[in-house]
């Protein structure tokens, strides 16, 4: 199989205050806040089934960027509040998006999460399922304890949105015909919808004014889609090592996101014609058996489709051209904090912004 393609030249990983590691400078001045949410994650992992409670500490203890209730900290500090309901929120907002990734697992049929063997590798589909379960529970239970109506209803209709997402996505795999128009229909929905709940939970916590939520709530899903777009180049560019998955994952479970997109815009009807062949004979293997069809090792048809669409991506640019759309999404979600004071939360989410963007993992 051919090796992932380079990094992408000419990328830009600048952000403001002196590049990438001043994400780091981000959590740090956001540390102790951080430590009360992931109490309070760890304070629901209660109930009667102490198996419920392995797979939640599991899956809560693997760690991840707590990007999502940073979101809820920083736009409830720019809209002027910086008082206790931040952090249950925050909480909130983390446990949803760990009950996704539960679930995501058992759709995706993983065996990896972050590096470390995913809940339903080690319990089984039955129980992975039940978990995520649970942590909708305790999620909804803690935004229901705030008594926010606002909060309540965004945080009900982020669950609808990425539940269709992930049905979407369904639809449109193993599919050459797919559309960016459909494609992104599903990052928003899948990815974006969450980091615009989280930003716009921080505004209603701040009694924040229509207007400024609005803003909020466009960084915050400029900001989803960046980051998505980004998880999506790195699946044609990164190494196992450094993103805790197989690379080529997407591609192997048929999901055709935008390096693909661009890639069948561009290319030959020859080369479009072996693509969709490829694409074709995958969901066959995917309905016949789902966990062989992403692993390949014993079918050098399948190795040798994989390396042609890989080589083919890195030859029509699908790659840096994915990046520079998470760029334009960066500037979009730069644009709609023009309004804010110029003040400390505000820089700090303008630097997530392009971290969005510009990350390697």
């Amino acid at each position: 199989m051919s090796q992932p393609p380079k990094r992408v030249p000419g990328v830009s990983r600048s952000v403001p205050g002196g590049g990438l590691p001043s994400i780091a400078k981000v959590f740090s001045r956001l540390e102790d806040d951080l430590d009360l949410v992931e109490r309070t994650m760890r304070d629901q992992l209660v109930g009667e089934s102490a198996l419920m409670v392995s797979i939640g500490d599991h899956v809560v203890s693997s760690g991840g960027k707590r990007l999502r209730p940073a979101l809820v900290l920083l736009t409830a500090e720019l809209c002027g509040y910086t008082g206790p309901r931040r952090v249950p929120i925050a909480a909130a907002i983390e446990l949803l998006h760990t009950a996704t990734l539960l679930h995501d697992d058992v759709v995706d049929f993983s065996d990896l999460r972050r590096g470390r063997p995913s809940a339903n590798e080690i319990w089984g589909n039955r129980r992975a399922v039940l978990g995520g379960d649970f942590l909708y529970a305790r999620a909804s239970n803690i935004v229901i304890d705030d008594g926010s109506m606002e909060i309540m209803e965004s945080f009900a209709d982020t669950i609808r949105l990425m539940a269709e997402g992930e049905l979407l996505q369904l639809e449109f795999s193993f599919d050459a015909a797919a559309t960016e128009a459909q494609y992104y229909k599903v990052i928003d929905r899948k990815s974006a919808q969450l980091l615009r709940s989280a930003c716009e939970a921080g505004a209603i916590l701040a009694g924040a004014t229509r207007g400024e939520r609005r803003k909020i709530a466009d960084f915050g899903c400029e900001l989803g889609l960046a980051f998505q777009l980004r998880d999506d180049a790195l699946d044609y560019e990164a190494r196992s090592e450094e993103t805790g998955k197989p690379a080529y994952t997407d591609l192997l479970e048929g999901k055709v996101t935008l390096p693909l997109l661009l890639t069948l815009k561009r290319c030959t009807g020859n080369e479009r014609e072996l693509i969709s062949r490829a694409l074709k004979r995958s969901r066959q293997t995917d309905a016949e058996d789902p966990v062989a069809a992403r692993s390949i090792g014993s079918d050098p048809a399948a190795e040798t489709d994989l390396a042609t669409i890989v080589e083919l991506v890195e030859s029509y640019r699908g790659v840096p051209d994915t990046v520079r759309r998470a760029e334009e999404h960066v500037a979009k979600a730069r644009a709609s904090l023009a309004v804010f004071p110029d003040i400390p939360a505000k820089h700090s989410l303008l630097t997530a912004a392009e971290y969005a963007a510009g990350r390697d993992y």
